[in-house]
């Protein structure tokens, strides 16, 4: 059966026919749509699918774990600023293993079209010693959710699953199963000594986990998610993870005339890296977000090739890869498409009319007009828009929460008056506001219906 599907609906159709028992999430572009085809899937509704939204990404990845726990397959689902919020446990679960297959689907933001930095979360999957899968297209992304709870209860270990937001958001037709996988049974399975992370138990789980890690590489080596393919001329090769390999077969609509390493499973496939730095001359490593193959292939390669990538000017060092950017670091033509028109102008971000945070803003500014040096620390959500004109009303937009303790510390420094504002909407409001800034022209403007908090603190 064929589906025309976003990557995210492509993930999330792939865990409901892997046997997914229940989605924990916390709404967060480019991640959103998982969760929400989910809880619109008539599957789910029929195998009643635990598919509500979470407090936070750190209850989120718990909850998952203690279905995991229970033998189930659980789905956990994230941006990649929401993986920092989930850290403890998320790291954790590579010591305490998983009973049921267990994967966390992390959604990174190159160009930060919606967030506040680049993170790249493969360096999480390094740092907890847990397996990473990265899709190229939207089949392999349904396919890999199949595999990936396989893996997962394989090797006991959950499994980290990247995408980015062009993955996210663009659509291909899928090839999906006709018969969905059946649920897991629930099990006692899970043995407490893996899972009571005493100095005791967790000293001995580090040295299993440490232990896994050569057969973890072996995985990759000889996973269908990463192949080497040799071609004839060895002044060059390409290194491509994840989405970058598709922009690479655009390049090269009729084959590649250099040999071409695709990975899209991690640990980072050694051998199969040292055979392309021994083989060729040079080699540009194509990688969507931080450079990170880049880095270690430098620990790694055996020979004198000469590596090219975002670290040496080939390849931008911020922001989205791109076929375009691909092309010039193979010496391709570029077509340069259309010059920009004179008569279109700019439309910044701006908070929908009726929107009850203009309301609170307009009262704040007046308020404050009494004071010349007053300081407004904002938080995470549309409303940071207060930023923009014509509020002008926010000094400070950290991370999600900071706007309360930023104040406070604030007023601990002597500042008077410091004010925090907090509070945006609940998740049934957040899927409208994606969804608007996602089709702007067919769902023009929403009254949101969450709710606005404004603190002081005073020096006393």
């Amino acid at each position: 059966m064929r589906k025309l599907l976003l990557g995210d609906e492509a993930i999330a159709q792939g865990a409901l026919d892997a046997g997914l028992s229940g989605v924990y999430a916390y709404p967060g572009t480019p991640s959103t749509e998982i969760t929400e085809y989910i809880q619109n899937s008539k599957l789910a509704v029929e195998r009643n699918v635990h598919r509500r939204w979470c407090t936070n990404e750190k209850t989120a990845m718990e909850a998952a774990l203690g279905m995991s726990f229970m033998g189930k397959r659980a789905l956990v689902c994230m941006k990649h600023v929401g993986l920092n919020v989930c850290a403890d446990p998320f790291v954790n679960s590579g010591m305490t293993g998983v009973n049921g297959g267990l994967v966390v689907l992390v959604a990174d933001d190159p160009s930060m079209h919606s967030s506040q930095d680049e993170q790249d979360s493969r360096f999480y999957g390094k740092f907890a010693m847990i397996p990473t899968l990265e899709p190229s297209t939207q089949q392999e992304a349904y396919d890999m959710m199949e595999k990936a709870y396989e893996l997962s209860e394989e090797v006991c270990l959950p499994v980290l699953m990247r995408v980015t937001t062009r993955m996210a958001h663009s659509r291909a037709v899928v090839e999906v199963k006709e018969t969905p996988r059946a649920e897991n049974e629930l099990n006692y399975d899970a043995k407490a000594s893996h899972w009571v992370l005493l100095p005791g138990n967790a000293i001995k789980r580090n040295i299993t986990v440490t232990g896994q890690q050569a057969d973890l590489e072996e995985r990759a080596v000889k996973s269908e998610y990463n192949k080497y393919i040799d071609a004839a001329d060895h002044s060059m090769g390409v290194i491509a993870t994840g989405i970058a390999y598709n922009y690479l077969m655009e390049c090269y609509p009729d084959g590649c005339p250099y040999p071409v390493l695709k990975i899209s499973q991690y640990p980072m496939p050694k051998e199969l890296i040292r055979r392309m730095t021994a083989d060729c001359d040079a080699v540009l490593i194509a990688e969507e977000g931080q450079p990170f193959v880049e880095d270690l292939v430098r620990g790694v390669m055996p020979g004198n090739a000469v590596i090219k990538g975002r670290l040496t000017g080939e390849l931008p060092r911020t922001g989205e890869l791109s076929p375009d950017a691909l092309k010039k670091a193979l010496g391709l033509p570029v077509s340069e498409g259309y010059p920009s028109c004179e008569n279109v102008a700019p439309r910044p971000p701006a908070l929908c009319q009726g929107c009850g945070h203009r309301d609170v803003y307009t009262a704040l500014n007046e308020v404050l007009k009494e004071y010349p040096n007053a300081r407004v620390f904002g938080d995470i959500g549309c409303y940071t828009l207060g930023f923009m004109p014509p509020f002008k009303a926010i000094h400070s937009c950290v991370d999600m929460g900071a706007s309360i303790t930023m104040a406070k510390g604030a007023a601990d420094a002597g500042q008077w008056p410091a004010v925090a504002i907090i509070g945006d909407w609940s998740a049934r409001c957040h899927q409208r506001e994606c969804q608007h800034h996602r089709h702007h022209q067919r769902q023009p403007h929403h009254r949101y219906d969450g709710w606005s908090g404004l603190g002081r603190y005073q020096q006393v």
